[in-house]
């Protein structure tokens, strides 16, 4: 289909005139306020969409490694399931079957057993 720049022009021409109207245009003050309005709510959103979940995980996270110790069964993010046998300041030692590795903290991804004589709090 083929357009005619010719017929184009005629039927842009037939549109209705735009408003002499004073009282039907906006007040550029409303449309700076509206629009001002619709940022803010996006922020909103987005923050409790996408920012807030993500603090969230990330603080309990950071109270899982703190809370790991020797004897505890972990999972890593890697897939390993192990158990702790001593913590550093910034690694864990772990052993997992008969292979002793040493992982970062940050490598964690969950602690699916405590070790004994330790209570768990939710």
């Amino acid at each position: 289909m083929e357009i005619n720049l010719k017929n184009l022009s005629a039927i842009l021409a037939m549109g209705s005139p735009p408003s002499s109207d004073p009282t039907k245009q906006a007040d550029p003050r409303a449309q700076m306020i509206q629009t001002v309005g619709m940022m803010v709510l996006m922020v909103v959103v987005f923050y409790f969409i996408l920012l807030r979940p993500q603090q969230k995980r990330a603080k309990e996270q950071a109270l899982l490694l703190k809370t790991v110790k020797a004897g505890d069964k972990i999972l890593t993010s890697s897939g390993i399931v192990a158990t702790v046998i001593s913590v550093k300041e910034k690694t864990l030692s772990i052993r997992s079957g008969e292979t002793k590795l040493e992982i970062t903290k940050s490598a964690v991804a969950e602690i699916t057993e405590r070790a004994a004589g330790e209570t768990t709090q939710s």
